[in-house]
């Protein structure tokens, strides 16, 4: 699609909007900005761009029908539901809906694409396989959903440039050509309700990673997932799908057998790595690794590289990253624990009795399962925003009666330092998004680390 002189929408101007908006000014494109907040700076939005000179700033209810029939196309930043009434009146004049990750797919003369995508897991997957390609190829790039936008290094791939791209749903939903030639998902369970509004829709767009894949490409998957077992069944008509288990030996893939990962194809079976040897715990991140090692070794890369690559990974921050030890209490920063799945992966991973942090936004997810894998473990669970009641309900209905609710993170930190004893864990693991009350779960973990080091 020629994109000269014709008008294109970017919907939002946070990071990924300015992100397209920078890429389409070497187009040669008009590019429109658009924000609902019309509390914004058009001024502000507009330093924040390389290239001002084919760029404009609508704001609020200066989108109206007479702007939308002058687009011919729109660029969706990740947080732009595809069901807005703005966006469905952008589609019913017939203008061409793109997302920033086809957006960049499309401009990138990378097609040596590996993308991850899944519920829980793929931004420690997608970090370390990053590494991994890292170690052994010369250009790599990874983006997306892990913090770079896919957009911001579009035009700096080369051919043989390998893109590593984790990928969430809300980035899916506005695919059209993107083809990588490996893909994963990790696991599939209930989040983003708020979003997708149903079960079967998240699962359907959580699948649409394999979209555009054929036989000469290959889709890892987790067997232990009854959703993506079944999902499996079918896929192998159209792509190759390789599973990784935690819990048995498969005829074909990658798999833990009591303390070894072991991959096993036509050619037999290759001991990959022990679990005592890796920085990062926890079955959970186990699978990660499986995940990463297998599009790796499916993409190329010598066994013996990514051995070396996987036992120096040291983990993503605010994924059960270890903060600090005071008064014989240890901190463990898991803020990326923004649903209840992610939450339980965390609190399974403490091996101590644990005062445990919880709650955030409200993307309508139950809390039952997320507390009855307490185990034991939870001595406190202290909560705080917009969930923290919701929450507290949901634990004395079942059983788990010692829950304090807190003002905000700060306090939270000084309940659970008063109430720990020595040989306890203090585990922030909310089990929520963190809208509200922090920008994103970067921030919130970053304060929690500020909290927990002004002790």
């Amino acid at each position: 699609m020629d994109l000269r002189d014709k008008r294109v929408l970017v919907f939002g101007s946070g990071i990924s909007g300015i992100g397209a908006a920078d890429l389409l000014a070497h187009t040669g494109a008009d590019i429109v900005i658009y924000d609902g907040n019309e509390k914004l700076a058009k001024a502000d939005i507009l330093a924040k761009l390389k290239d001002t000179s084919h760029a404009e700033v609508l704001l609020g209810e200066e989108l109206d029908e007479k702007e939308i029939g002058r687009l011919d196309l729109a660029v969706l930043s990740p947080g732009v539901p595809t069901d807005l009434p703005l966006v469905n009146a952008i589609r019913d004049r017939g203008v061409r809906i793109w997302g920033e990750v086809e957006l960049a797919y499309r401009m990138s003369k990378s097609r040596r694409v590996l993308a991850i995508t899944g519920t829980n897991g793929k931004t420690t997957s997608t970090a370390l396989l990053g590494e991994i390609m890292k170690d052994w190829e010369e250009s790599v790039f990874v983006v997306g959903n892990i913090g770079i936008p896919y957009t911001s290094v579009a035009l700096e791939m080369e051919e043989n440039s390998v893109t590593v791209a984790e990928i969430s749903s809300f980035q899916l939903e506005t695919i059209e050509e993107f083809h990588p030639v490996g893909s994963a998902i990790t696991n599939i369970t209930e989040d983003h309700l708020n979003r997708h509004h149903t079960m079967e829709e998240y699962i359907r767009v959580k699948e649409s990673i394999t979209r555009n894949q054929t036989m000469e490409d290959f889709c890892v998957l987790n067997y232990e997932d009854e959703t993506l077992r079944e999902f499996g069944a079918a896929l192998e008509k159209k792509t190759n799908v390789v599973y990784f288990s935690s819990l048995r030996r498969l005829e074909k893939g990658i798999f833990l057998e009591g303390d070894t990962i072991i991959w096993k194809d036509d050619s037999g079976e290759v001991p990959v790595v022990r679990t005592d040897e890796l920085k990062i715990l926890g079955l959970h991140n186990f699978e990660n690794v499986m995940t990463a090692v297998a599009l790796a070794y499916r993409a190329g890369v010598p066994m013996e590289s990514i051995r070396g690559s996987v036992r120096a990974f040291a983990g993503v921050a605010h994924r059960i990253e270890y903060v600090t030890e005071k008064n014989g209490v240890a901190y463990y920063n898991d803020s990326k624990g923004t649903n209840p799945d992610a939450a339980i992966k965390g609190i399974q991973a403490m091996n101590r009795p644990t005062l445990l942090i919880g709650g955030g936004y409200d993307k309508e997810s139950s809390y039952e399962e997320w507390i009855r894998a307490f185990d034991g473990k939870v001595r406190f669970l202290v909560l705080i925003g917009q969930t923290r009641e919701k929450i507290e309900q949901a634990a004395h209905a079942c059983g788990f009666m010692d829950t304090i609710l807190a003002d905000n993170l700060e306090e939270a930190v000084k309940i659970c330092a008063a109430k720990a004893n020595p040989g306890d864990a203090v585990l922030l693991s909310p089990a929520c998004a963190s809208w509200g009350q922090f920008d994103n779960y970067e921030q919130r973990g970053d304060m929690f680390k500020e909290y927990v080091k002004s002790l």
